[in-house]
């Protein structure tokens, strides 16, 4: 069975109960299946790799003893189970003793159930024992195919789209900044995990030995605080190879006050698409001191970001909207210190669609390191490719697209950059002259001035004036010369 085919059919089962309201739910419903066959799966590997493995689950809890055989149970029956046993165990995990079995009370902590129908949850489980095999080599590698295809899904899903960045866009990132082993790597709005799991594919061929594995789930770290994305990142770093991924946390990275950090909390690196377009609760931003003081997300996570990097060697990796660059207020303040104690070397322009479809706002990348200040920005506009004029979900951004800043870049040291028609540079000086304003437009593109509407409108008014004057002048001499012949 095909990946779309798999997906599509355990969909097509849930739209049939009557439990499952929407996208979002089907998503989720099946994200918690398909992690507990995964846990099962990755059991059987532990119970041969893991000296004296004892497994965190009871027995009749276990995935192989209650869902793979196709004729256990059904009905009413599975769906007591569900309810009354295996949801409130899975639950109680969350305080074991045994860090997989944390894990999975973690997982579980706010997942729920949403089927009504037995019947139809067994023909779900079904297809997902008889087309997931994590043990099967040739099965290993379509697990990121169905990860993908459930993310592309969420696109679609309404405002979860919100917990998705396009690959092409993370692995850029992560390619730019470039993490080493024993560096620590912090996403503090995870979303799904994909800046986390770009950052453990760059590690591996760094990884030499087997106490490398430890260190790597040590020190790449995410935080995220809604349910659903915080499942589909902890399923995502098990698909990574991260057994125990104690490090991804549920919780509001904004819920503690920025005065409470200590150099014991500082990181190396930071890549990060926060939320922006939306406002944190009340309150909240009461934890950031006066001059940062706003309920705009996108805002504080920035502030936070400035905070945690250490000092000469944290560098950082941000998404953020058009609004950042060119807003005033705290936004302003945050530049002001940007430029002034970090070196913000670089900004990549993105064009419109890149997070189609859940919003079309402009987007950016900006890259600095901790340890300035500021001499010089580059900006560099990211083009759309030959014929388009945006992109959709059949017409995505690539990464070979960022083929063109990688060859600009100058290696780590960014030397050797040029100005070309995508590439230019601003003086720091000039950005605070602007009140730090960092909406610079491409000086290279002819740019069309559409003028303020009155005088458009008044030039336009003169215009049919004129032309109507002269075809009146017109029809009269062509009148009197008429006349004039008869």
């Amino acid at each position: 069975m095909s990946i779309n085919t798999l997906v599509k059919s355990v969909q097509d089962i849930m739209r049939q109960d009557t439990g499952v309201d929407g996208d979002a739910q089907r998503i989720s419903q099946m994200v918690w299946l398909i992690f507990l066959k995964i846990f099962d799966d990755k059991e059987q590997e532990w119970e041969l790799t893991v000296p004296d493995y004892v497994s965190p689950l009871e027995e009749e809890h276990r995935w192989s003893n209650w869902a793979a055989d196709p004729e256990g149970r059904t009905g009413e029956g599975l769906m007591t189970f569900i309810n009354t046993d295996l949801f409130p165990a899975l639950k109680a995990l969350r305080g074991s003793p045994n860090p997989r079995g944390h894990i999975v009370g973690l997982v579980f902590e706010d997942s729920f159930n949403y089927m009504k129908s037995g019947t139809l949850l067994r023909q779900v489980v079904n297809v997902i024992q008889n087309d997931i095999d994590y043990n099967n080599s040739q099965d290993r590698h379509l697990f990121n195919d169905i990860y993908e295809k459930i993310l592309g899904d969420l696109q679609s899903a309404g405002n979860a789209g919100e917990y998705y960045t396009p690959r092409a866009v993370t692995q850029f990132m992560v390619d730019i900044i470039d993490p080493r082993l024993g560096e620590i790597v912090l996403d503090p709005a995870c979303g799904t995990g994909g800046f986390l799991t770009g950052t453990l594919d760059h590690l591996r061929p760094q990884k030499k030995r087997p106490e490398d594995d430890v260190t790597v789930q040590e020190t790449v770290r995410g935080i995220e605080k809604k349910p659903l994305p915080h499942l589909l990142a902890m399923t995502n770093m098990l698909l990574h190879g991260v057994d125990v991924p104690t490090n991804v946390r549920h919780d509001n990275t904004l819920s503690r006050p920025l005065r409470d950090y200590t150099p014991s909390d500082a990181v190396d690196i930071v890549l990060a698409n926060p939320p922006f377009g939306g406002t944190e609760e009340p309150g909240i931003e009461n934890n950031f001191p006066s001059r940062y003081r706003t309920r705009e997300t996108a805002d504080l996570f920035m502030a936070l970001i400035m905070q945690l990097l250490k000092p000469g060697t944290g560098r950082a990796g941000v998404v953020l909207p058009d609004g950042f660059l060119f807003g005033e207020g705290v936004k302003t303040t945050i530049k002001q210190e940007l430029l002034r104690d970090f070196n913000l070397h670089t900004i990549i322009r993105l064009p419109k669609g890149v997070f189609s479809p859940y919003t079309s706002i402009n987007t950016n990348i900006l890259f600095f390191e901790k340890g300035g200040p500021t001499e010089d920005i580059w900006f560099f506009e990211h083009p759309y490719p030959a014929g388009y004029k945006s992109y959709s979900r059949t017409r995505p951004l690539t990464r070979a697209e960022f083929d063109r800043e990688i060859s600009w870049w100058g290696g780590p040291s960014r030397t050797g950059r040029e100005e070309n028609e995508y590439a230019w540079k601003v003086s720091a000086a000039d950005i605070a002259a602007r009140n730090y304003n960092l909406d610079i437009k491409n000086p290279h593109q002819v740019e069309v001035v559409h003028g303020d509407p009155a005088e458009l409108m008044a030039e336009y008014e003169e215009l049919t004036r004129q032309v109507q004057a002269a075809q009146d002048a017109l029809k009269q001499e062509l009148m009197a010369a008429l006349g004039g012949g008869r």
